[in-house]
């Protein structure tokens, strides 16, 4: 009997040293009968009761961790992290900091329900301490905690929360980059750590239990924690690779606070080292002191008994104390109500914020409950940025947070359109997981209703702005972001028409010291009768102003507005219409001013009457021209030409001609067709007109020159600017012979007639040569003929 307990006992304890009897005895049970039937042999031999001895097979186990295998998934996820080239590894005290805030959120839930789990504590913070000697971060929190199984499923298998989604996009794309832009989770950790302990304690379980992985490892081991400090909560150490020390220096770690987890509800404390300094008696500069006022005394012969005590000299010492300080003690405006917050607080959190220096000249402030719940704070900036070419095409002006965790700043262009990347501003939605991605982002409902809200309030937000009395404020609005609500105009159909409103241009009835004027107050202004609204587009409003193309409009009241930034016309194109008004461009075909039937025959008129002259220059011109007809738009130019009503106008033509990548076949194909219009009661066309029957050359020359000075007046290019300047030089030329001939000739025969007429009275026929002054001189005078006007110079001598 004593020998078959003897054996009993040796199984019990070869099974509690197996890996076996390890797992059996920690879950309570015993595997097999026999086992149970010799322990319980051996209780009732030696006096021990069978808990006694199941207590005895449980230290046992305890006495090594048991180990585990982790799930496929896992594995694969921690090699990726692992053996990544991962450029920012900040993220795992984010992500390791957002759990800690989960937990803390789970017990205060709970405690709501139950009161009795605040029994193990009723403080809910999280602890940060770095060890630069051991190598080692410890972030501890103290929350819900978790139990052995809970380590098990939370710890060694991936949760619903798209981390083997990541996985896969991971595998499809290999871009080890791409980490980054997820929530990993805890395996985070693995980016800065060799090895990872996790100690917790749970309220549902007695024991604190202690969980252990090494970066590369397939396994993880779980033991019950003797040092058993934790009341409730977790405890994460970290024991930091060789090349990730920088994270053992609480400056590194308070940055990385700062950046990622300033705004959670809970408080976070780090153990940080402070300095401080006190005043104290300095004793030996006193004894100096006193020896000085006593000797002083005996100086002047007074006993030292008078001699009172001098005041203690004081002296500044400095030590060094280490305490835990709270590190994000801001808490978030955009949680709280608009109602409560100041616009002192709004200017203070956006220079804080952004790194601005000049108050926001507007603050929208807003939560959205319903199908989607988030808040936002939007701002628009007192002044653009210095490189605001480059902000157009990469910003990181809004701040996504998820449930106040700070994600990135990198998804500006899912969050809001391109021209309106100036506005800056933080979103927080808690509809959103953290394992953000772009990818997730372009995917997301929730994202696409976040994004309509921004831009609509953001439209708000300007739209205030303009209509303050202060007309100063939207002026300098519109000089630093006036480009980004053309392009609005350009890129979003869906809020053209809020939009428009906030335009601004030159026009001709505001002076150009006076400022700029919106479409609104152009409506306000029109003709009685006007249907549309005319502009122009130049380089500069001198050169629109100057130009051709708005001397009727301007001479009969009209007001035109001057587009002059090269984004003007093409925003203008696009919205077509203005309260029921259509946009014009006055250097195309077809232009209506609303003239009356008056109007229209005697422009009928003209155009019959010089029906030769259009014909001859439509012929001489060829196919440089689509047609030439007689126009009323003139007033002071002889001519003009017009684009089509479609294709590219003078302006645009210009401004496409000078891209550094442009097609020249597409800008052929783009180019609009060219008409020449005559003003009709210009000398030059009068005159022009009655040498077309001639057919000579000059005539040619002559509608050539015209045509090409037409081109320039009207901002377009001409093609040969050699022939146009040879075609100058050569006026100037003629016009410089006829001075000089009919100036030579007409004083010449002057000077004759007045010499010649006295000698015919005082001199014989025969004294003609003196009275003359000459022989050869009265020779070539009588040779010349008296009737031909002067075609060429004349020979001084002959006067």
């Amino acid at each position: 009997m004593v020998a078959s307990v003897l054996r009993a006992a040796s199984a019990v304890a070869r099974m509690a040293a197996s890996s076996q009897c390890k797992a059996a005895v920690v879950r309570g049970v015993v595997a097999r009968p026999r086992f149970a039937a010799a322990a319980a042999a051996r209780s009732a031999a030696s006096g021990q009761s069978l808990r006694q001895a199941r207590t005895v097979c449980a230290a046992a186990a305890t006495a090594e961790p048991e180990t585990f295998q982790y799930q496929a998934e896992v594995d694969r996820l921690m090699d990726l992290i692992v053996n990544s080239l991962y450029s920012n590894r900040d993220v795992f005290l984010r992500e390791l900091v957002s759990n800690a805030s989960d937990a803390l959120d789970k017990i205060r839930l709970m405690a709501l329900q139950d009161s009795e789990e605040y029994k193990s504590g009723t403080d809910l913070e999280i602890r940060i301490r770095a060890d630069k000697e051991a190598n080692t971060v410890v972030i501890e929190d103290t929350g819900v905690g978790m139990t052995r199984e809970e380590l098990i499923g939370t710890l060694g298998t991936i949760a619903k929360s798209g981390t083997a989604k990541f996985m896969e996009a991971m595998k499809e794309k290999k871009d080890a980059n791409l980490i980054g832009q997820f929530g990993v989770g805890f395996y985070s950790a693995f980016l800065v750590a060799d090895k990872v302990s996790v100690s917790t304690k749970s309220n549902k379980d007695g024991s604190q239990w202690l969980w252990e992985s090494a970066a590369g490892a397939h396994s993880y081991t779980i033991k019950e924690d003797a040092a058993a400090d934790i009341p409730r909560g977790t405890r994460i150490t970290l024991h930091l690779k060789p090349d990730a020390t920088e994270f053992s220096d609480p400056a590194k770690l308070e940055s990385l606070i700062k950046q990622y987890s300033e705004f959670i509800s809970f408080p976070i404390k780090l153990w940080v080292k402070t300095t401080k300094s006190e005043q104290v008696v300095d004793e030996e500069a006193t004894a100096k002191a006193q020896v000085e006022a006593e000797e002083k005394a005996r100086a002047e012969g007074k006993e030292e008994a008078a001699v009172d005590a001098v005041q203690p000299v004081m002296k500044t010492v400095t030590h060094e104390e280490e305490q835990w300080r709270v590190q994000n003690d801001n808490k978030p405006l955009w949680v709280r109500s608009p109602k409560s917050v100041a616009k002192d607080e709004y200017d203070a959190f956006f220079k804080t914020t952004f790194r601005e220096f000049i108050e926001p000249l507007g603050v929208a402030h807003f939560n959205v409950e319903g199908t989607i719940e988030f808040s936002s704070m939007l701002f628009v900036p007192g002044m653009a940025p210095f490189d605001q070419d480059r902000s157009m095409a990469k910003s990181r002006n809004i701040r996504l947070y998820v449930k106040r965790v700070f994600i990135s700043d990198e998804f500006d262009e899912d969050l809001m359109p391109r021209y309106l990347s100036f506005i800056k501003g933080v979103v927080d939605s808690s509809d959103l997981p953290l394992n953000v991605s772009r990818e997730i982002l372009q995917e997301n409902r929730v994202v696409r209703l976040i994004r309509r809200q921004l831009v609509k309030r953001s439209i708000d937000m300007i739209s205030d702005i303009a209509g303050r009395e202060d007309k100063k404020e939207y002026a300098a609005f519109w000089e630093s972001f006036g480009k980004f609500i053309k392009l609005g105009c350009i890129d979003d159909a869906d809020n053209r028409k809020s939009l428009a409103p906030l335009l601004r241009f030159s026009s001709s009835a505001i002076a150009a010291e006076k400022g700029l004027t919106s479409l609104s107050e152009y409506v306000e202004r029109k003709k009685e009768g006007q249907t549309q609204i005319y502009y122009l587009a130049a380089d500069t409003r001198a050169g629109a102003e100057a130009s051709p193309y708005v001397e009727s409009l301007v001479s009969k009241g009209y007001e035109v507005l001057y587009l002059t930034e090269p984004i003007d016309e093409v925003a203008v194109q696009t919205m077509e219409e203005f309260e029921g008004l259509k946009l014009v461009d006055v250097s195309r075909e077809d232009l209506n001013l609303d003239d009356s039937e008056e109007d229209k025959a005697a422009l009928q008129s003209a155009t019959e009457e010089f029906k030769g002259l259009t014909a001859y220059i439509k012929k001489v011109l060829g196919d440089k021209v689509e047609k030439v007809s007689v126009t009323s738009r003139l007033t002071d130019s002889p001519a003009v030409v017009v684009a089509s009503k479609f294709g590219w106008s003078a302006n645009m033509e210009r401004i496409m001609r000078a891209q550094t990548m442009g097609d020249a076949r597409s800008a052929e194909y783009m180019r609009g067709r060219r008409i020449m219009e005559l003003n009709p009661q210009h000398p030059i066309i009068q005159s022009l007109k009655g040498k077309v029957e001639l057919e000579s050359r000059e005539a040619r020359e002559q509608v050539q020159l015209l045509y090409e000075a037409a081109l320039l007046a009207g901002g377009f290019m001409i093609e040969s600017p050699k022939d146009f300047a040879a075609r100058i030089y050569q006026m100037m030329e003629q016009q410089q012979q006829q001075q000089g001939g009919g100036s030579a000739g007409d004083g010449g025969a002057a000077a004759a007639s007045a010499s010649a007429a006295p000698a015919a009275k005082k001199a014989p026929a025969g004294g003609a040569k003196k009275a003359a002054g000459g022989g050869k001189k009265a020779a070539a005078k009588k040779a010349a003929p008296a009737a031909e006007p002067a075609a060429e110079p004349v020979d001084p001598e002959v006067l």
